[in-house]
């Protein structure tokens, strides 16, 4: 069975957001995409609906949170290769997204990140594939 994972994330400037994950390599599913949301493709299974935050208040009877104020999700997306950390990471700096920390380099795992312009964190790994169990190997 595959999973599908859509991300749901508040976002002031739809335009801008999608500008700033289109220059990442990033597209947009048009079928989802219109003045109040866009649904980004990260992988085949994984998407984020970046809404206005008047259409994702909508969903809630509660109020919706500031990313630049408040951390309420960290979105970790692990990549194949340590040099696309890097690349995906500059690129975000150089697109208007924001450093929140320095890249970690534990040997068999490389992480970096990147706040984008709402605030949200997006956190950018490699792991060495020899260093990963295989699903239901114990340790």
């Amino acid at each position: 069975m595959t999973t599908l994972a859509f991300v749901n994330l508040p976002v002031a400037d739809l335009g801008r957001s999608t500008t700033f994950f289109e220059a990442l390599g990033y597209r947009f599913n048009p079928q989802f995409t219109d003045e109040k949301a866009g649904c980004l493709i990260i992988s085949d299974t994984i998407y984020a609906m970046l809404m206005t935050r008047p259409f994702f208040g909508q969903m809630f009877e509660r109020p919706v949170a500031d990313a630049h104020e408040t951390t309420s999700i960290l979105v970790c997306l692990m990549v194949e290769d340590r040099s696309d950390v890097d690349r995906l990471c500059t690129t975000a700096f150089a697109s208007g997204g924001r450093r929140y920390k320095d890249p970690q380099d534990h040997g068999f795992m490389y992480q970096w990140g990147f706040e984008d312009p709402d605030g949200h964190i997006w956190e950018i790994g490699w792991m060495d594939p020899s260093n990963v169990m295989p699903e239901g190997d114990p340790a």
